[in-house]
């Protein structure tokens, strides 16, 4: 095995006997000389890490800045460590769901609210109504609100070993 990989006999010992583990060249090394993929010859686990978990939660709050970031930030946190880390990819796709429903329910009421679609059954309703642009800005600072909101208790229950109950959420992710 040394002289098919080029390591040298006790870097070889070392492996075997698990004294070490190959990392870098000496795992292509290896790989090479056994005719197989590196990730064969090492036994990746998933690892417990609560402090990823939660700031992978805390990227949710980029929605602050633009609603879309609420969706583009965590799924790189989820894309980056869902088969290494433990229950990233079930908090993952709740984070995901949540914030894609929360933008789709965002924007539509956008919509509605420019086109004038809102005001009209507010005065379809109540004829009398008056409808401001007050309403408006409440309504935005509730959606806004309750995201924020949504994101902090479920950040707070994954640092303390809870599940996740993002809702409500279309489950895109399964």
């Amino acid at each position: 095995m040394a002289e098919k990989s080029g390591l040298s006999l006790r870097t070889i010992q070392r492996i075997e006997n698990g004294e070490s583990i190959p990392r870098g060249d000496s795992l292509k090394r290896l790989a090479i000389a056994l005719n197989t993929s590196p990730d064969d010859i090492i036994d990746w686990k998933i690892q417990e890490d609560r402090g990823y978990l939660t700031v992978m939660c805390l990227s949710a709050l980029a929605f602050l800045f633009f609603p879309i970031l609420g969706i583009i930030v965590p799924l790189v946190f989820w894309v980056l460590k869902k088969d290494k880390v433990k229950n990233v990819d079930r908090v993952g796709k709740s984070i995901l769901n949540f914030e894609i429903t929360w933008v789709i329910f965002f924007f539509s009421l956008i919509i509605l609210l420019f086109t004038g679609v809102i005001g009209k059954l507010v005065l379809f309703i109540n004829p009398e109504a008056r409808f401001s642009l007050g309403l408006v800005y409440a309504a935005v600072l509730i959606i806004y609100g309750y995201n924020l909101i949504v994101i902090i208790v479920n950040t707070v229950r994954v640092a303390n070993g809870k599940p996740t109950k993002y809702i409500p959420a279309i489950r895109i992710f399964r």
